[in-house]
C-alpha cells in the first residue's frame, strides 16, 4: 500500500508539486496539470523535463489524470480527441513506469441521446481504448463521476461487463458520490472486486443541501470504512489524495493563495496518513 496525490491541487508548478511530495515523504506521485496543461498535451520537450525532474527527486508516477471521456468531452466529442491523447499518453506512461492512465465514460451530449445509445456508443469508444491500453501494457482505469458509467454502482458493473477487458479497470473516488447524491459505502460495496486504485477525497453536505470538501473521514465519503474494507481485503495499491478544499483544478478554481493550497495538501495527505495508520 502506498499513498499519491493529484500534484497539482498542491501548485500549479512541477517543483512545488515535487517539494509537497517530498515534504510528506511519499515515494509517488499522480499528475494531472502542469503548469495549467495536462500532461498528456505538453510538448515533448516539455515532457522531458518533466520526466528528468521526477527521476532526480525519485518520484514513482501512480497514474496519469488524463482527459480521456472526462466531465468536458460529451459523448459527442469527436473521438479523434482521445485516440490521440491515448497514442501520446502510452508512450510517456512507458517512459515514466506508469500503470495507470485515468478515464471517465463521456457525458451526455447537449442534444441528449437516448439512455441506449448513450452506452453503446461509450461502450464502443472505451473498448478502443482499453485494446490501446491492452496493446501498451497498461490499464484504463474507470472513475466513478461524470459518464454513463458512472450514474449509479450498476452503471459501472454494467460498463465493465460490456467493455470486457482486463486492461479496463476502477479507480474509486470515495468523494464522488456525495455530491452525486449517491450512497459512498453502498456504492463502493458494490464495485469494490474490480478496484485497483482509489482516489481519496471526502464531502459533508450543508445544510443549504450542497456538498463542500472537508478533511479525509470527516465527510460522507465513508473513508474510513472503505479503507479499512480494502486494507482487510489485501489491498496493496495506491491511496491518491485529491483535496478539492483550496482548489478544485477542472472548475478552473485555484487557490488565491499559494501558499495555502500548498500547506492545505499537505496536511491533507498528514490527515490521511493518520487514518490509514489508526486502521492498521
Amino acid at each position: 500500500m502506498f499513498f499519491s496525490g493529484i500534484a497539482d491541487e498542491a501548485s500549479p508548478e512541477l517543483a512545488r508539486q515535487i517539494a509537497a511530495h517530498k515534504e510528506l515523504g511519499w515515494s509517488h506521485i499522480e499528475l494531472r496539470m502542469i503548469a495549467g496543461t495536462n500532461l498528456t498535451d505538453v510538448s515533448d520537450g516539455e515532457f522531458d523535463r518533466i520526466a528528468a525532474a521526477l527521476e532526480d527527486a525519485a518520484l514513482q508516477v501512480s497514474c496519469f489524470s488524463s482527459q480521456l471521456a472526462n466531465w468536458a468531452r460529451p459523448i459527442d466529442t469527436d473521438f479523434s480527441i482521445d485516440i490521440e491523447e491515448m497514442k501520446r499518453a502510452t508512450k510517456r506512461m512507458k517512459r515514466l513506469g506508469t500503470p495507470f492512465i485515468r478515464c471517465m465514460s463521456y457525458p451526455n451530449s447537449r442534444s441528449p441521446l437516448a439512455d441506449a445509445a448513450w452506452r453503446k456508443e461509450a461502450v464502443r469508444r472505451l473498448r478502443e481504448l482499453a485494446a490501446m491500453a491492452a496493446d501498451a501494457g497498461v490499464c484504463l482505469v474507470h472513475e466513478n463521476c461524470d459518464g454513463w458509467g458512472g450514474q449509479s454502482p450498476q452503471h459501472t458493473l454494467d460498463l465493465l461487463g460490456d467493455v470486457d477487458s482486463p486492461h479496463f479497470k476502477l479507480v474509486f473516488d470515495t468523494g464522488n458520490p456525495v455530491p452525486h447524491g449517491q450512497d459512498a459505502w453502498k456504492y463502493y460495496e458494490t464495485v469494490r472486486d474490480h478496484v485497483v486504485y482509489v482516489h481519496v477525497k471526502d464531502y459533508e453536505v450543508g445544510d443549504d443541501g450542497k456538498a463542500f470538501a472537508v478533511q479525509p473521514g470527516e465527510g460522507r465519503g465513508a473513508v474510513r470504512e472503505i479503507a479499512t474494507d480494502l486494507l482487510e481485503r489485501g489491498y496493496d495499491g495506491g491511496f491518491s489524495i485529491e483535496p478539492h478544499i483550496t482548489s478544485v483544478i477542472h472548475l478552473q478554481q485555484e487557490a488565491s493563495d499559494p501558499e495555502l493550497a500548498f500547506r492545505t495538501y499537505v496536511e491533507y495527505g498528514r490527515n490521511l496518513e493518520r487514518l490509514i495508520g489508526s486502521l492498521t
